[in-house]
């Protein structure tokens, strides 16, 4: 029989170690926090790990069989465990046979053993943010939960139905990427939203400032600036937190461009990384010119939410349609009207569209990348508007003084290249 993982002895205790380590980790963990009581702990993860390890390297057809016999001790123990401790708690007991197919993972070839490391990870600090987690879990009221479980279910549903080809009645487009491009935007504001309600209700303005601007830039915007006008000496506060999220829509464009197209990202890069420094340089500058170290809080929505994401599916669509055609039209001069008028309602759809039809050589990269910088300025514009006709007239200069020189940054580069 042929070695699952060749024929060195030396990478087989090599893997069979990594498989000790990844049961010890998670074994300290349970044992740390208690949870493992008398059911199991700092021994006996490390035991489950070496079973799985050893049996896939040496009897890889009975891992199975091993696993389902293991489940019988295993769910006595933890029977005892909840006469004796009246903890019904099933975490542990996942954990535990989690841990016997990570350590098969080692065994079993050399990206198992990588993928077993990292998964072991996320599993201990998952196990061990148990009150982050139940806090998150117990700050979402129930219409939030409701409108999740409703785009969750119908992400589930609707994408393996949509058909993944260019369809002549939807004028050329592909509904499975761009429902796909829906839940990439959805998740990424969906990822602060959760760190947002980790961190709870108090919390700085720089934090404040960044997942704000990675859930909506434009809803921190709207509350720094009603947060100025009831409390006008509070405006170079507001000022930072407001430019901070107008910045993040940077970074967040770059995270959408890698994820499309990344050849396009060294150009993209250039002229959003030096908006973003020159920003967050002068940011800071007036963070230390704010007198107070006052929290400052917006109200974050769940972008779980299917309107929402009909609409932006919608936008993106438009707008995937109109760039198209306005190059074959009106040639660069086009996209960029486009990319304009589209970046004032929303950024996100201009920056995924301009870097799919450059990946698809429809656009060259130049006119792609300024494109792009061109809807990030636009959509900077919308935050200095709304800052005027919400705010103070202190903020409105501050804000209007930083956002225009870093619109003009970017406009210099892509110029420039």
């Amino acid at each position: 029989m042929v070695d699952p993982v060749g024929d060195s002895l030396g990478l087989l205790v090599f893997r069979v170690a990594i498989a000790f380590g990844i049961g010890a980790l998670v074994g300290l963990e349970r044992e740390q926090s208690e949870s493992g009581g008398a059911f199991a702990g700092s021994r006996t993860f490390p035991l489950f790990a070496l079973l799985g390890a050893l049996v896939q390297a040496f009897f890889p057809s009975m891992l199975a069989v091993v696993v389902v016999a293991l489940t019988i001790p295993l769910t006595v123990a933890y029977v005892g465990k909840v006469w004796l401790e009246r903890d019904i708690g099933l975490t542990t007991l996942m954990a535990a046979l989690l841990t016997v197919v990570l350590g098969a993972m080692t065994t079993h070839s050399e990206r198992g053993a990588v993928l077993a490391v990292i998964v072991a990870g996320v599993v201990t600090a998952i196990l061990s943010a148990k009150g982050p987690i139940h806090g998150f879990a117990d700050r979402i009221d129930e219409r939030e939960r409701r409108a999740s479980v409703k785009f969750i279910l119908v992400v589930l549903v609707v994408f393996p139905l949509l058909p993944d080809r260019e369809l002549e009645v939807l004028f050329g487009l592909n509904p499975r990427f761009v429902w796909l491009m829906v839940v990439f935007v959805t998740g990424l504001s969906f990822v602060a939203y959760v760190l947002s309600r980790v961190v709870g209700a108090k919390r700085g303005i720089a934090l404040t400032g960044v997942l704000g601007g990675f859930v909506s830039s434009t809803a921190t915007t709207v509350s720094m600036a009603e947060r100025a006008s009831q409390t006008p000496s509070l405006y170079r506060v507001c000022a930072f937190s407001t430019v901070v999220a107008s910045l993040v829509m940077f970074p967040r464009a770059l995270v959408e461009v890698a994820v499309v197209n990344r050849e396009l990202l060294p150009a993209v890069a250039v002229p959003l990384g030096a908006m973003t420094v020159f920003g967050s340089i002068v940011a800071v500058a007036v963070y230390r010119q704010a007198a107070t170290t006052a929290d400052v809080e917006t109200e974050i929505e769940n972008p779980f939410r299917l309107r929402p994401a009909l609409f932006f599916g919608a936008v993106f669509a438009v707008v995937l349609l109109v760039s198209e055609s306005a190059y074959s039209w009106f040639g660069s001069s086009g996209v960029y009207v486009t990319a304009f008028v589209s970046g004032l309602a929303d950024v996100d759809a201009i920056t995924i569209t301009l870097s799919r039809l450059a990946a698809e050589d429809t656009i060259s990269q130049q006119v792609a990348t300024t494109g792009i910088v061109v809807g990030a300025v636009a959509n900077t514009l919308v935050k200095v508007g709304l800052v005027w006709l919400l705010g103070t007239y202190q903020l409105a200069r501050l804000v209007t003084a930083v956002l225009g020189a870093v619109s003009i940054v970017g406009l210099l580069f892509v110029v420039a290249v």
